[in-house]
Formats: C-alpha cells, structure tokens, sequence
C-alpha cells in the first residue's frame, strides 16, 4: 500500500526533507505573524459584530456602552501580551503555557493547562472555519445549502497545506493575511478621512432598521449582567494570542526575541483593526440582533426568514468603500479568505503542544515524531479529524460553536500567568544583583496584574456563557485531562515493569531448555525452509506440529512425510470442531505446564508477497496464530519468510521507480544525479 500511495503523497505533501534541513524550515518575523498571529487578527471580522448582537438585547439604547466595552478589550489584549512577552523570554523551549504551569504550579495545574489549549484549538478551526463558510456562503448559496460538507472540505484543505510544511503554508498563507490587515487598515483610514476632514455621512445598509429590545429598559444588575456578556464576547479577539509562546521554537533565532517582537506586532495591529471597526460601526449606524428575523424592523415590520444578517466588517466596509466598489470587493474576499486560514493558528499550535506532551508521555508517542515534511503530521491529523467531527455535530454553525469558545483559553491564561509569579518570586529568593531584580519584579508586576485580569475575566465568561454552551467546553477538558492522565499511567506502568534491575533476576536466567515446534499444513517449499532453520536452531528438542481439520489430507501428509523421511517427528492434532488456532495454543501452554523453566520457540512458514490485495489470500491463520501466542509467556513466534515470485517483481518495480523522476524531484536534479549522489553517501 505504500508503494501504490507513494506518488500520490508527493503530488500532495512534497517529497519528504531530511532531519538536518530542519533550521530551513524555520520561520522569519514576516511570516511568523501570518502563521501565528491570523486567529487574532482575523478574529475582528466577528468579535465586534459578537459585542454588538449581545448589547441588541437591551435595544438599541445600549450600543453607547460599545466603545467602554472595546476600551476594556483592548486593556486585556496589551495586558495579555505584556505578560506573554515575558513568557516567550522566560520559557523560550516552545511548552507556553503548559510549560510554566507545569514548573511552576505542578504536573496537575500544566496538565489542566493542556487540556485547555487543546480543546481551545480544536474550537478555533471549528469556529472560523464555519465562520469563514458563512461568510462565503452569502456571495455563493450552494455553500450555504451545503454547509458542513463545505467546511469539512475546507478543513481537509488546510490539513494538505500543513502537511506540506509550517514554513511553506505560512509562505501561502501570508499574503492574504497581509492584504486583510491592510484592507482593514486601508477601510480605518478612508473612512475617518471622509467623516472628519470631508465631513461625508456614511450610513450603513442596516442604519434605517430599528431593534426591537428582547428586555427593554434593563438596569442595576441586569445591566451590568449584559455588559459583562458583551465583554466575554469581545473577549473572542483574544484567541490564539498563547499560541506564540508555544511556537517559539519554529521562529528563526534569536527565537525569543523574534517572538516577542511578533507578539507586541500582532497585539498592535488587532486592538487598531478592532477599535476602529468599532468606531466606524458606531459612526455608520450598523444594526445587528441575536434573532433578525423578528427583532431588526423597517418601518415597525420584522425583516422576516429571508433576511441574511451580514457581519459588521461587511456592513461598514459598504458604508465607507461603497457597495459593489473594487476595495470593498478585496476586502469581502481577504475576510473570508483570513477566517479560513485563523484555523492555520491552531494547526500550528497544536501539533507542537502535542508534541511536548508527548514527550512528556501524556499523549501518544507518535504525536512527537515529525512526518516526511518536519511537520508534527499525525497532530496536524488528529487536530483535522477533531475539529471536522465538531463542525458535523453542530452542523457547521459559527453562532452556536462560538458559545464554547475562549472557556479554554482563559483557564490557560490564568493558569500561566500565576505561574509567572512563582517563576519570579523563585528567582527573585535567589537574585543578589540589583539591575537584574529591577527587571524581575517589573516583569513580576505584570504577571500579577495578568493574572488577576484574565482571572477576573475567566469568571465572567464562565457565568455569562456556561449555560450558552460553554459547559460543552469544560467537558471536554475534563475528557482530555482524564485521557492524559491515563496514558501518563499506562506509559509509567510500562516503564516501571520493563525496567532493567541492578541485580540478577528471571530475566537474566537462560531457560532450561528450548523446544522448537514447526508449524505445517501440507509439505512445499516454505515448509522445507522452516524445517531446516528450525535444525539449525540445535534446540533441545524439535518437532513438526499439524492440525488434522480434514482427515484426508492429513492422512496425506503423513504419508509424504513418511516417503519422504523427513527426520523431524510429526505430530498431528486432533481439532473435532476444525479449529486451527485453539489447538495449537492449547499444545503450546501444555509444553509450558510441564517445564515452566523451558521456552517454546514457534516457528511458521509464510508467504511474501507482492501485491496488496494478494495479503488477504494468505498468511491468515499465521496471523491469528501471532496474535495468540504474544499473550502466552515463556513462547518466542518466529516467522520464516518464503518469497513468491509476485514479491520478485515488486522489487523490480520499486528499482525502476527509483529510477524514475517524480513529481516533484525536479529540484533535486535528474534521476541519474541523485543515483550518484546517494552512492557517494553511501
């Protein structure tokens, strides 16, 4: 099967790298920004629109509270990545949050961490890449009748384009990021020239609506209540902002500070692009409602089912550039285009926190094994299949998947900024010189203030949207926490027993003796080799085992055995219900009862093959007969190879495809050079 995927995964993916141009895979500051910075900076397409659907509730009265409510966002984005900045400087090894938590707090605090982050980054491809498919969908009705099959295909996209490489999908993936950002900045900057200086009124298509309030005239509590809501959904820029100190490793050095400078880049550049979309949807009156059907009005009558309620980036995009225009065109596109590419932050992020936990032997060992493009594949793969099995169950649906979202990634926040003040507090016990402690409790202030903050704000999202779903999310950090601690336990366990001891033990001792046992169904070739390795074994004792399922041939093969004179004693086993498998096992364990200081060596003949489908042929019984024996201790299962001349011709066709030019090996030059090559390295 490898053979007959083998061109197609270089078509795909790219011809596989070596381990040492794994420093040209390394990204630059340019780059670095598009990979791991698109889910916060693309999260403006939405988060505004998120704070403005909530305040709807209590009417349209409420909207004067969105600039305090943008202010508050922005305060907690420059106070998140101050403290971030010394993370990446402090922790520079790629763990992040989980890292810091595990140092500082203990295992339990890192491993709560983890399962934050992981659930977080599964919900951000989810969230954006249903996003994104709405988005689309208002240009493209198919996309919208086919929503999830749309998003799935999206997701598997993406999982190619990572597959290929961290360095080559953020080459692709840059430029549509910096055409958003610069469409963003470019719709800021005309639009506050033509309200301040030309004096234009730019008016919104929703400007004439009115909303009808779900709770009109809301006060003391309940108010207070709706502004921490709108302020737990504006938190939703926020996401993918740990995701930096978690890639460290993949910038190029000196990798710290190149992350920091990134970092302070990204933080800059989402609160402009999210106040200024605010302002300008202040200034251009856009209207949005949780339910626009019934609570948007033109002229006192509800818009009805038909109306599709576009995002605010839209809205104030039509306002400023006009509809239809070239620039608010650009823009449509690189917004949709960035809310697809956000989930890249993710399938950056998680393979590399998967990777450390594994190593750390909380997930799978495979997850720490890089694939043929120094990619993480099988984390870039789990993360495809999580979040494509979430898009399913909620059918693709960015209003309802967004109610699980930023639970995780607070918890994580908090968790890492509480370990940044014992990291400093432990450093500052043992620091005598005086510049240095400056620094460290500067550093520790901010951690503290970040701490408290996101702490604070972890606590409103946790009451403002557990019973919108965010109770979903908890789950599943519970479920993830649990998994790992159990692998952790399986993987210790293990370690534990297969440990090798300091004195002389079982292990150490040569058996007694070592009875061999040739598995045979009929005399042929295979059979012969078996049987002459088996006599060049010199075991204690050997023997021919058989099952008689139909007594014919087995009075068959004792006649061949005897014209023959194979001197090997054959000895045939009687199976009255034509079982295979459970005699020999039972013959088997009966060696062992009598001599338990004796090894039984089973040894059976098999084919080798050349085609795929011709595995399904043969070898079965062989099969079921290994997996058996593995649980019966004091039993080595030895298998004797016999080529067939199918395998032959395998061979031939592998030498003529290493001599064949690929897809894709043009870059390393003609077949015949890397022949040459590839001799002179060996």
């Amino acid at each position: 099967m490898s053979k007959l995927t083998d061109v197609p995964k270089r078509i795909l993916i790219g011809r596989a790298l070596r381990s040492d141009r794994l420093g040209e895979t390394l990204l630059p500051k340019r780059v670095a920004l598009p990979v791991f910075a698109s889910d916060p900076l693309s999260s403006v397409a939405y988060a505004p629109g998120e704070v403005l659907l909530v305040l709807s509730i209590a009417g349209l009265s409420a909207y004067h509270f969105s600039p305090w409510i943008a202010a508050a966002v922005v305060v907690l984005m420059f106070t998140v990545v101050a403290s971030y900045r010394q993370n990446v400087h402090a922790y520079p090894s790629g763990g992040g949050d989980y890292e810091v938590a595990n140092t500082n707090l203990g295992p339990k605090a890192g491993l709560t961490v983890a399962s934050a982050l992981l659930v977080d980054y599964v919900l951000t491809v989810a969230v954006s890449i249903s996003s994104g498919i709405e988005n689309l969908g208002s240009a493209i009705p198919f996309v919208v009748e086919n929503k999830v099959a749309c998003a799935v295909g999206v997701i598997v996209l993406l999982t190619l384009m990572n597959l290929r490489g961290v360095k080559e999908s953020g080459t692709l993936f840059a430029i549509p990021t910096y055409v958003f950002v610069a469409g963003v900045f470019t719709m800021i900057a005309w639009g506050a020239f033509r309200g301040v200086i030309l004096g234009d009124e730019m008016r919104a298509p929703t400007a004439d609506y009115e909303i009808k309030p779900e709770h009109p005239g809301l006060a003391g509590f309940a108010l207070v209540f709706l502004l921490l809501r709108a302020f737990s959904s504006g938190c939703a820029a926020l996401t993918g902002v740990e995701a930096i100190s978690n890639g460290v490793p993949a910038f190029r050095k000196p990798k710290s500070r190149n992350a920091a400078t990134t970092l302070a880049l990204m933080g800059l550049l989402a609160v402009t692009m999210f106040c200024g979309i605010i302002g300008l949807a202040a200034a251009t009156n856009v209207r949005m409602a949780e339910n626009p059907a019934k609570d948007l009005l033109d002229d006192g009558t509800p818009l009805g089912p038909d109306y599709v309620q576009d995002p605010v980036i839209s809205q104030v995009a039509e306002a400023v550039f006009g509809q239809g225009s070239i620039l608010f065109i650009i823009l449509a596109a690189a917004t949709a285009l960035v809310l697809f590419l956000a989930a890249n932050t993710a399938y950056n992020g998680f393979p590399l926190l998967g990777s450390i936990l594994a190593q750390d032997r909380y997930l799978p060992r495979q997850l720490h094994t890089r694939g043929d493009r120094l990619a993480f594949s099988n984390g870039i793969v789990l993360l495809a299949g999580a979040a494509g099995l979430l898009v399913w169950v909620y059918g693709a649906d960015s209003t309802r998947l967004i109610q699980l979202y930023i639970v995780g990634v607070f918890v994580s926040f908090t968790l890492s900024q509480t370990g940044m003040v014992r990291h400093w507090n432990r450093l500052l016990a043992d620091e005598e010189d005086k510049a240095k402690r400056r620094h460290m409790i500067r550093s520790r202030a901010i951690n503290t203030f970040g701490a408290f903050f996101t702490g604070l704000v972890l606590v409103v999202v946790l009451v403002t949207k557990f019973t919108h779903g965010a109770w979903v999310a908890l789950l599943g950090m519970c479920i993830f926490y649990a998994t790992m601690t159990a692998i952790r336990r399986h993987y210790d366990r293990v370690s534990e027993e297969i440990a090798a001891p300091e004195t002389p033990s079982d292990d150490m001792v040569r058996p007694s003796r070592v009875h061999s046992v040739v598995l045979i169904s009929k005399i042929h070739r295979p059979t012969l080799r078996a049987l002459a390795y088996a006599k060049l074994m010199r075991s204690d004792s050997l023997e021919a085992l058989s099952v008689n399922v139909d007594p014919a041939e087995t009075k068959a093969l004792r006649e061949e055995w005897e014209r023959r004179g194979i001197d090997v004693p054959l000895k045939v086993l009687d199976s009255p219900y034509r079982e295979i498998t459970r005699p020999v096992i039972e013959y088997v364990k009966s060696l062992r009862k009598e001599s338990p200081r004796d090894v039984v060596s089973v040894i059976i003949p098999e084919y080798v093959v050349g085609h795929w489908y011709e595995h399904l042929l043969h070898n079965q019984s062989a099969l079921r007969l290994k997996g058996r024996l593995l649980f019966t201790p004091g039993v080595m299962v030895t298998s004797v190879p016999y080529q067939l001349q199918s395998s032959e011709a395998a061979k031939r066709r592998a030498r003529k495809r290493q001599e064949w030019t690929a897809p894709g090996s043009v870059r390393r030059g003609p077949a015949v050079e890397r022949a040459k090559e590839n001799s002179t390295n060996t």
